[in-house]
């Protein structure tokens, strides 16, 4: 491919998701003021695109961080989640309009991953009390805030897996 050439759809999805590895570069090249989010976001759903772009709403970016499917398993959503793997979950991720860049974390939290990329904003659903959370305290430490956006009530992965097993 030159410079020339426009990227694919594919590609410019492809784009979207970065390795840990490789994250602090792909992070520098990102606008600012920075969004972080993170979730499992197994199968996207109607709350999970309001919440995401109510959280872009807030900055130039959007990290969204996927926990990878060890640290999804550890969540205790059930022995079969995620149903959908991580990879898939990034692709359709990145497919979002609202995601500036897709990558996972292995950990039960993010914290690491947040100490690193060092977000303006951290973002997290109405159902989360940010003062208990460790990554409020390491935003916070170096400036950036963190606050929870009101939680769209009626949409649920957990309760549509449900819906669907019942028939």
């Amino acid at each position: 491919m030159t410079d020339n050439t426009p990227l694919t759809a594919l590609d410019d999805l492809a784009h979207k998701i970065a390795l840990t590895s490789a994250i602090a570069a792909r992070i520098a090249q990102l606008p600012r003021p920075l969004v972080f989010t993170n979730g499992v976001f197994d199968v996207l759903h109607r709350g999970h695109v309001m919440y995401l772009a109510q959280a872009r709403a807030l900055g130039a970016s959007l990290v969204v961080a996927l926990n990878t499917d060890a640290s999804a398993k550890r969540l205790g959503k059930g022995p079969d989640r995620p149903l959908n793997n991580e990879a898939d979950r990034a692709f359709v991720m990145a497919a979002l309009a609202s995601s500036s860049l897709v990558t996972w974390f292995d950990e039960d939290t993010p914290l690491e991953l947040i100490a690193q990329i060092k977000p303006d904003i951290l973002v997290k659903g109405g159902d989360y009390d940010m003062q208990k959370l460790a990554e409020t305290r390491v935003v916070e430490s170096y400036g950036g805030r963190a606050l929870a956006l009101p939680f769209v009530d009626g949409y649920s992965t957990t309760a549509l897996v449900r819906k669907i097993r019942a028939g």
